[in-house]
């Protein structure tokens, strides 16, 4: 039976992590480190870190916050948000990442990804797409923490970048994230349907049943979850907390038989 990979997707905006809804409505969620102590205690399989403003800012990664985050953390790590060359790339494996995310900077330069996956493997590369539906449901691809919009089809742009060399695709749903509504399965399973690499699911977990279902119908390899795990419940105030391990092994089991 192979385990659903669930991952606690964490949001970081100068220096402290926060939490948006559907890439808005801004919330403190807490201190990085100290949140990474408590998913140490709770046995989480690997953290996501993502910067959601460093590209539209033109920020310098903080190197020194990852370094603080990757001494504490006893978990595979990976980090997005504004990489944008293979030396850079090479410090955060340095500090102890094991993978990196790369979304906005690989519209302006694919090239980037061919590097990346060149020099570290496409194992070590995410490929991260955010998609909005515009008012006729048709999806749309932005860039940015979703402030540009992109001219690119969603099956063509996830088609350049597993041909670029990434080992993974992270699909975001805009509508859904922060929402507890579950994922888009339709995006999702569009993409799973055209492309070879693994899909990571982000956008909308708010039970079990959600990634239970994405998993099924989508066709996903992983489920990136935020508010569900930031939070008691849904309207509720911060807790960090993961789901119970016998309820995703349960899950497991039902999508084995």
């Amino acid at each position: 039976m192979l385990r659903i990979r669930v991952i606690p997707c964490l949001l970081l905006k100068d220096g402290s992590l926060v939490k948006t809804v559907r890439f808005n409505k801004l919330s403190y969620i807490g201190d990085p480190v100290n949140t990474v102590r408590i998913f140490n205690e709770l046995e989480v399989d690997e953290l996501m870190f993502l910067d959601i403003f460093a590209s539209k800012e033109k920020r310098s990664i903080n190197f020194n916050m990852l370094h603080q985050i990757a001494d504490e953390c006893f978990m595979p790590l990976s980090y997005g948000g504004n990489i944008q060359s293979v030396e850079q790339a090479k410090k955060i494996f340095g500090i102890g990442f094991e993978k990196i995310i790369v979304n906005s900077n690989a519209f302006k330069n694919l090239k980037l990804i061919e590097d990346l996956s060149s020099y570290f493997g496409s194992q070590s590369i995410v490929g991260s797409i955010d998609v909005k539906r515009d008012i006729w449901g048709k999806e749309r691809i932005y860039s940015h923490h979703g402030k540009k919009k992109q001219k690119d089809d969603l099956i063509v742009w996830a088609k350049h970048l597993e041909n670029s060399g990434v080992g993974e695709l992270m699909i975001t749903s805009i509508d859904r994230e922060g929402s507890w509504e579950g994922y888009d399965i339709n995006i999702m399973r569009r993409i799973t349907e055209n492309v070879q690499v693994p899909v990571i699911a982000n956008g909308g977990a708010g039970s079990i049943k959600d990634i239970h279902n994405v998993v099924k119908e989508g066709g996903v390899s992983a489920c990136a979850v935020g508010s569900m795990v930031v939070y008691q419940k849904k309207g509720m105030g911060v807790l960090v907390n993961f789901p119970d391990r016998r309820e995703l092994n349960s899950c497991s089991e039902m999508l084995s038989i």
